[in-house]
């Protein structure tokens, strides 16, 4: 990953008087949908790409060492060997940006990922995710531990009261907080931008963070009723370009939540590219947090290749 962020001393000017268009922002967001996708070697270079971007995910009730050990194979084997040697790509060193897990399973990721001798980042959600509703030394001591046990990234998930009640010099402190309880890892911060009631909000939480220290924003937990959407995505990287112009500092993005389809990925790509430039595309600098999108991507590299959609026990890792 990039270098750390160093973040900013709280300026609430910066934010105060802001308001989003709306209906701009929701025009913007039908006109990137729109767009037709890419084709054919095209496409599967972009799938690939997409690959590389990916925080493969596993936040489920039901997580065993068995299970974790399984998503760590896959991040390192995203895709099938002969599939990849099909596209001149075997030697690339092709695998998933990190792998994203609970705070409990952070030590069998590490675990995992020693085994099969590979250095893909593990990420863990913290911060009483995903609600945020447990008290704040509770939160710093969750991110701590998970640094303790291996975790190099941590997702912390913000206060959404502080949000909702414009308590913004709160808001900076606690991420300032929570940027300090992870040492030399590095912090990505969830803004939960469904629960923050208008995207005037999701602008002003989104510099928040920022300012905070944070290495990246990220849209929501996966948890909410409304997650990644398009909306959302324009202002919060609108807020990641005011922020670079300001300070210089580049921040990424992380979009997750309901991000399911190889379509899906290629437009967030492109998004990405029109709004901030081929520099943020990289997973040093955009992730997508998915669990089950590259099951979708395999598949369409699969049909690139073959001419055909696999079957069931094609793809047996999917």
């Amino acid at each position: 990953m990039a270098s750390r962020s160093c973040g900013t001393e709280l300026d609430l000017s910066w934010i105060s008087k802001i308001q989003v268009n709306q209906p701009a922002v929701l025009r913007r967001a039908e006109q990137i949908q729109a767009r037709r996708t890419v084709k054919k070697e095209w496409q599967a270079a972009w799938l690939l790409k997409a690959v590389t971007c990916i925080d493969l995910t596993s936040l489920s009730g039901d997580d065993t060492f068995s299970s974790i050990q399984r998503l760590c194979y896959k991040a390192k084997y995203p895709i099938r060997e002969d599939l990849l040697k099909a596209l001149h790509m075997y030697d690339e060193g092709i695998t998933t940006a990190a792998v994203c897990v609970y705070p409990a399973r952070v030590c069998d990721a590490v675990k995992a990922l020693k085994a099969a001798g590979c250095d893909i980042p593990v990420a863990s959600v913290a911060t009483g995710f995903p609600a945020a509703q447990t008290h704040l030394q509770t939160r710093l001591e969750e991110i701590r531990l998970a640094v303790e046990d291996g975790a190099t990234e941590i997702d912390v998930v913000i206060n959404r009261t502080l949000v909702l009640t414009g308590q913004w010099e709160a808001l900076y402190d606690e991420i300032r907080q929570f940027r300090q309880a992870c040492g030399e890892a590095h912090l990505k911060t969830i803004l939960a931008a469904g629960e923050l009631g208008c995207l005037t909000n999701v602008y002003k939480a989104s510099m928040l963070a920022m300012m905070a220290g944070s290495d990246f924003i990220k849209t929501s937990t996966g948890k909410e009723t409304v997650n990644a959407t398009f909306p959302v995505a324009i202002v919060m990287l609108r807020a990641i370009r005011d922020f670079f112009w300001k300070t210089g500092n580049k921040v990424g993005f992380k979009p997750a939540g309901g991000i399911r389809t190889a379509k899906d990925a290629l437009t967030w790509l492109s998004l990405i590219k029109e709004e901030l430039g081929d520099e943020w595309l990289k997973p040093e600098l955009f992730r997508i947090g998915a669990s089950s999108l590259l099951s979708d991507i395999e598949r369409q590299i699969y049909h690139h290749v073959t001419g055909r959609y696999p079957a069931n026990h094609d793809l047996p890792m999917s």
